[in-house]
């Protein structure tokens, strides 16, 4: 067994042992459930549905007319679109709690060589937020699934357009959590990081973000940024779709990376968090 395998296999049992990533996952998936029921009421709702067969044909004005997978894109994605803060919460809590209870340096201790503890910290943020995103994925589905048929749309899960999405949803939700870690590295107090993630993530960039669609050059700008970024892989989000609802803001097309340039910004924030730490950080006396 290799260092690196050691060094991993110690991490995965110290975050097992541990009640952070189950309530993590609790929280992401109940979350996730009720901004999926929410996004399946205001796009999914076919007019017969919500009106009654005696007014067939007669929908509301403000309801939006979007065809299935779009819906389907749009409910999904919001695990990825709001739930972002959950692992990068996981990942900042993930190296602050073993800093505040003096437990990294047991860890050096065992392995001295930094590179290696830091690398298999890494892999195993990585892992677990994998695991937050399916859970995140789980609970969309299942409270979708009901207020779908129950409002006579299609949840779409028979189509491989849709199972992409939630592929990469699933990704860039383990991506957020490298990000976390890499903030925590470089922040070091707990309470500190975690005002910090949910400022930045529930206040400073979904205004941000907002606020840029009503101009082309702020809307080609705020897409660089690190929730625009994910929203642009994962390929669907009601950040990015503003247009679809509200023809007053600027084209979403123009505010969206696209797949893989949309992944490249994000794992490249992930990444470059995560070298800094070991620039400024990791490498210093562990206090």
């Amino acid at each position: 067994m290799s260092r690196l395998t050691r060094s991993l296999s110690a991490e995965l049992r110290k975050v097992r042992a541990t009640k952070l990533w189950w309530i993590l996952a609790l929280v992401i998936a109940a979350y996730s459930a009720m901004m999926a029921a929410v996004f399946v009421f205001m796009f999914g709702a076919v007019p017969d549905a919500v009106m009654g067969a005696g007014t067939a044909g007669a929908a509301p004005p403000a309801a939006p007319t979007m065809p299935p997978q779009t819906i389907a894109n749009l409910v999904y994605s919001s695990v990825s679109t709001f739930g972002y803060v959950v692992p990068l919460l996981f990942g900042a809590l993930a190296v602050t709690g073993e800093l505040r209870h003096r437990t990294l340096g047991l860890a050096f201790l065992f392995e001295p060589k930094r590179g290696i503890v830091l690398t298999s910290k890494t892999i195993t943020v990585f892992v677990i937020g994998l695991g937050l995103g399916v859970a995140g994925v789980i609970g969309a589905i299942a409270a979708a699934l009901p207020v779908f048929n129950a409002t006579g749309g299609d949840p779409m899960l028979g189509s491989g357009e849709t199972w992409a999405l939630i592929a990469r949803v699933v990704v860039a939700i383990g991506l957020w959590a490298v990000l976390g870690f890499g903030v925590g590295v470089l922040v070091k107090n707990q309470a500190f990081a975690i005002v910090l993630a949910l400022v930045f993530t529930q206040f400073i960039e979904p205004v941000a973000r907002m606020g840029a669609q009503f101009w082309d050059w702020s809307a080609q700008v705020a897409k660089f940024l690190p929730g625009a970024a994910s929203d642009s892989f994962v390929g669907a989000s009601v950040m990015n779709s503003l247009s679809s609802v509200d023809p007053s803001v600027a084209d979403g097309d123009a505010a969206s990376l696209g797949i893989w340039a949309g992944f490249a910004v994000l794992a490249a924030y992930a990444l470059v968090a995560v070298a800094a730490g070991w620039a400024l950080r990791w490498r210093g006396d562990v206090e």
